[in-house]
């Protein structure tokens, strides 16, 4: 395996489980030194350790745990070379069955946990002299889906904020983009097909069926096909990509709805 990440050094948010744990055991194995943060200190203990990283033990809704992780990073590997939010949650509801509280935490987590680890690692970025960051959004950043008022709003406010940050720090050569992945096989889908399985009185592999049934692939992705994806994003092959965004989810956004039901 070519090491596309050799010698940077990566601080990954909620890499503790799913997505970001991916995301970690694949960078380690690309060369990079990898510090992971989350909430909750066990997930990221255990990932740090298989990966002889630093785990951070913070929440990227406060400004000063961000900093904080920011600062060990350094501390410990030299520098930062990468940032990859992928600190996220989700909670049902529309406009008007949502909880609020469950709303802000939405706003702050998915969103401003976003911004405040980009700010914190800014300076150290500039003083590296080039950066890379990639923001885990979400087709829900494309497009909406029933009862995710919340979901939706900060997913698709990431890809905003993406492009913002884009603009004003590419002056110093630090490239921005979004990751946004589709159904992908974590602790979380597990938890949703089988909702989806009790809700329609169906088996939990009927459920995946359902779920996949009219995307090209037919079928979810491995949490390391999108850290394949945050790879090449986050490392010098896409020195020339910026404010993008990266679509993973085995061609979901290209089925036109209004023809499934001619579909076989």
């Amino acid at each position: 395996m070519y090491k596309h990440l050799d010698k940077k050094v990566v601080l990954i948010t909620g890499g503790g489980t799913g997505i970001g744990a991916a995301i970690a055991k694949r960078f380690a194995e690309s060369g990079a030194s990898v510090a992971v943060t989350g909430r909750r200190s066990g997930p990221i203990e255990k990932i740090a350790k298989e990966l002889d990283g630093l785990a951070i033990t913070g929440d990227t809704t406060k400004q000063a745990d961000c900093d904080s992780a920011v600062q060990q990073t350094i501390d410990r590997f030299g520098g930062l070379d990468v940032v990859i939010a992928n600190a996220g949650i989700m909670a049902v509801g529309d406009v008007v069955s949502q909880n609020l509280h469950e709303w802000d935490e939405i706003i702050d987590i998915n969103v401003s946990g976003v911004m405040q680890i980009a700010r914190s690692a800014m300076h150290a970025m500039i003083d590296r002299g080039k950066g890379s960051i990639v923001n885990i959004s979400s087709v829900a950043g494309l497009s909406a889906a029933a009862e995710l008022a919340g979901y939706v709003t900060s997913k698709h406010a990431v890809i905003g904020l993406t492009k913002s940050i884009a603009i004003d720090y590419g002056k110093y050569n630090i490239r921005v983009n979004t990751l946004c992945p589709g159904w992908v096989r974590t602790p979380m889908s597990e938890e949703e097909m089988a909702t989806l399985a009790k809700n329609k009185n169906i088996s939990k592999q009927a459920a995946y069926d359902l779920t996949v049934k009219y995307l090209p692939l037919q079928r979810m992705a491995e949490p390391n096909e999108i850290a394949a994806c945050a790879e090449f994003l986050a490392s010098d092959d896409a020195s020339f990509v910026t404010g993008a965004t990266l679509v993973v989810d085995g061609g979901g956004e290209i089925v036109d709805v209004g023809t499934l039901s001619f579909s076989p």
